[in-house]
């Protein structure tokens, strides 16, 4: 569900079966009107064609959100006694015109460390293009290489199924306001959590289809991890399938009470142990 947590990303990884072996899979061509997991399988080989430049002259509105274009969070991922057994990061790219629409490009990378890396080898990197105004999914592209088996699967979102995809993208059918991983992340970082006593919305990780719900816990945790001390506000995360919310695993998000509303940490409590993703740097 969350693309910055090594941890979570391990667990969920197995529990639904993501091995990159797998195919990667995409939603029918038919209208959804709940999330779904039964989904043929389709993987993409084709090179993906760079999205469209933005045009001469076309002006791009800043939709406010506290983002910055070449902002890199990096974080190190603690999963029981265990540290350092990941490093993430994740990366603010070019806010301009994708497929259309004003959007921003989103990047996060995840590899392994020793001594995990000598049994779990991964070196993973998502893209994420998403609209500017509301950080709904545009094309969501996973490149996966785990234990040797690498994947590339780009699926270019539609709630309508107008939308025709190039040569070599998959055409994602999802719902409307669904948001990749990397976009709910960012997009979590906007909220008025003052004013917002609860926030859902579709989430789709290039898989499934989960409703995601978040609410504010607290509004002045102290927070201490590689980068520093913070006052920050911690963000409950719950995960429903079909309806169903996930008992097996608790997410929490605390994010700096900055100017960027920068995330600091991440919690995820899961059967076999606790893991702790912690921002080490921002530049």
């Amino acid at each position: 569900m969350v693309g910055c947590a090594a941890g979570c990303y391990f667990y969920l990884r197995e529990r639904f079966g993501g091995s990159a072996r797998e195919s990667v899979a995409t939603h029918a061509s038919e209208p959804v009107s709940e999330p779904t997991t039964s989904l043929p399988s389709v993987t993409t080989t084709s090179p993906a064609p760079a999205p469209a430049a933005i045009k001469k002259g076309e002006k791009i509105e800043d939709a406010g959100l506290p983002l910055r274009g070449g902002e890199i969070l990096e974080y190190t991922a603690n999963v029981a006694n265990l540290t350092n057994v990941a490093q993430l990061k994740l990366l603010v790219g070019a806010h301009r015109d994708y497929f259309g629409k004003s959007g921003w490009h989103l990047q996060a990378f995840a590899h392994t460390e020793n001594p995990l890396r000598m049994v779990f080898e991964l070196d993973d990197q998502f893209d994420s293009y998403s609209d500017a105004a509301t950080m709904t999914s545009l094309q969501y592209e996973m490149h996966l290489n785990e234990r040797g088996q690498k994947v590339d699967s780009v699926q270019r979102m539609t709630a309508t199924g107008k939308e025709a995809a190039p040569r070599g993208v998959t055409e994602t059918r999802v719902l409307p306001g669904t948001r990749d991983p990397l976009g709910m992340l960012q997009y979590l970082r906007n909220v008025d959590w003052t004013k917002t006593a609860e926030m859902r919305c579709p989430v789709y990780d290039g898989r499934k289809l989960y409703d995601v719900r978040a609410r504010l816990v607290s509004a002045g945790e102290a927070v201490t991890v590689p980068a520093g001390s913070y006052k920050s506000s911690k963000i409950e995360i719950h995960v429903f399938e079909n309806g169903e919310e996930m008992k097996d695993a608790q997410f929490t998000m605390f994010l700096a009470n900055n100017v960027a509303r920068t995330p600091v940490l991440l919690e995820a409590i899961m059967p076999f142990a606790t893991a702790r993703v912690e921002l080490q740097s921002a530049k």
